[in-house]
Formats: structure tokens, sequence, C-alpha cells
């Protein structure tokens, strides 16, 4: 599809990219931006459950992604640089957004179904911080998590921050959503996972844990962690670190766990 040259910030064909932050707060009715050369390639490729609407790239960047224009069958809108920062309310250094569809959101028994026995996933309970969301989505799909797990009270991973700190990990890693009240042990046991959860307080230390079949690595938020509920029907471990300190950032807890379960396959 031709280049769509845009020299007014007003164009209503670019209207889905007006004052990005502020509309990131308020939601966009199934849609997401996606940021950067990386995120985008990814969402160009990233299957049937999203779909690219449009792409909007600085005048500049066009020579260096000649490759996805050309073969971006969506339109690929083009402007200079202060058209761009104009239209999305900030400086918009990357100079490339991309908007998303999102489909049918995935069931459990898509993305959890007859796990193999070195299977892991990666389960999230309560995080709310969208950059360490997106760390968490850049960790398991390093590290070769079969899924992701939110529970309800999760943010969102297509939150403009936690799709680009996960560097598109978040449009190509499996994931799917409990409903409020779901019993997250329960459903891990009904498809076979053991639940590893993540605590200081763990009798077991992680490094010396073998898997015995897939597992499911259970984190929380920081600060509060794990409820009660879950502790008391996983197998809890523990990260040693240096005396006097006993918080590691999520994101880094999840990925040493699921590195460790890597190297036992």
């Amino acid at each position: 599809m031709p280049m769509i040259a845009v020299n007014d910030p007003q164009d209503a064909r670019i209207e889905a990219y007006t004052l990005v932050r502020e509309r990131d707060l308020v939601g966009r009715q199934g849609r997401f931006v996606a940021e950067g050369e990386v995120v985008l390639r990814h969402l160009l490729k990233a299957g049937s459950r999203y779909e690219a609407e449009s792409v909007l790239i600085a005048e500049n960047r066009v020579a260096a992604l000649a490759d996805l224009v050309e073969t971006t069958p969506v339109p690929v809108y083009v402007a200079s640089p202060a058209v761009m920062d104009s239209v999305v309310g900030f400086p918009i250094h990357r100079g490339i957004l991309g908007i998303g569809r999102i489909g049918a959101p995935a069931t459990a028994d898509e993305v959890l179904a007859n796990p193999g026995p070195g299977d892991r996933i990666l389960v999230v309970a309560g995080v709310g911080n969208h950059d360490n969301m997106g760390g968490l989505f850049r960790a398991a799909a390093g590290f070769g998590a079969r899924a992701v797990v939110l529970d309800s009270t999760a943010c969102d991973p297509l939150y403009r921050k936690a799709i680009r700190v996960s560097v598109g990990a978040s449009l190509i890693t499996p994931w799917v959503r409990l409903g409020r009240g779901q019993d997250l042990i329960e459903l891990l046991s009904r498809f076979g996972y053991a639940p590893w959860a993540l605590t200081p307080s763990g009798e077991e230390v992680l490094s010396r844990a073998r898997a015995e079949g897939p597992v499911a690595v259970i984190v929380g938020a920081e600060g509060p962690g794990l409820s009660p509920s879950i502790l008391a029907k996983s197998r809890r471990l523990s990260i040693p670190m240096s005396p006097g300190f006993d918080s590691l950032n999520v994101g880094t807890a999840a990925a040493i766990a699921l590195h460790h379960l890597a190297s036992q396959i």
C-alpha cells in the first residue's frame, strides 16, 4: 500500500493517534498503540489474535523502515516529526507508531491445555505497574514460557507502556485473564501445572528445586506479594540475597525462576 503524506495534525485519517497519553488512561475500545520498530514488526506478524489497522511514522524514519513500509497491507501515514509530535501530544522520539485491534480473548483451554512435561507458564497476581508487566512478559518470552496467566486484578499487558517495555512480547506470548473470584490454584491443577510461588519467606531455595512436570511460576505485586491462600496451596520458593536485603524487582525474580526451569529441560 502506498505511503500517505499527512501535513495537518487535525487530519481525520490519523485521529486514532491523537493525544496518546490521555487516551491511554481512558481506554481505546478494543484497540491499542504499538510504539517502536520492534513492537510494530511484532504487531504486523502477530497472527490472528491482533490485527494492525494503520501505521504512523516520521518522515525521517521511512528509509530505515523501507522493507516494512513496502510490505505493510494497512495504511502507512507519514508526517514530519513536528506534526507527529503535535498529533500524539509529546515528543515521540522513536517516530514509529501503529494502531492494533484486539481480537477475542483467549481461553484457558486454548493456552494451557495438554502441557508437555517441560512446559512452564508464568502466573501474575495483583501486579498493577505497567513497567513491571512489560518486564514480566519479556522474561516469559525470553525463557520460553508457554503462556502467561493474569488474575483479575493485574494490569493490562496491552497498555502502550507495557507493550513497549515488553519489546512486543505481550503481542506474541499467549495470555489469558482469570475471571473475578476464579480459583487460580484449581485452574492450574486442572491443567496439570504444579504451582511454584515465589516469596521471600519460602521454605525452599529456588536454585535447589527440581521440576517433575509442568510448572507454573507465580509472582505477586512488589510489597504485598502473594495472598496467603495462594501461598498455602503452592510450593513456596525463595531466592536468597545478600544479608539485610530481601527485595527483587518482580520481573527480575520471574526471570531467575524461568531461567532455572529452562536450564532443566
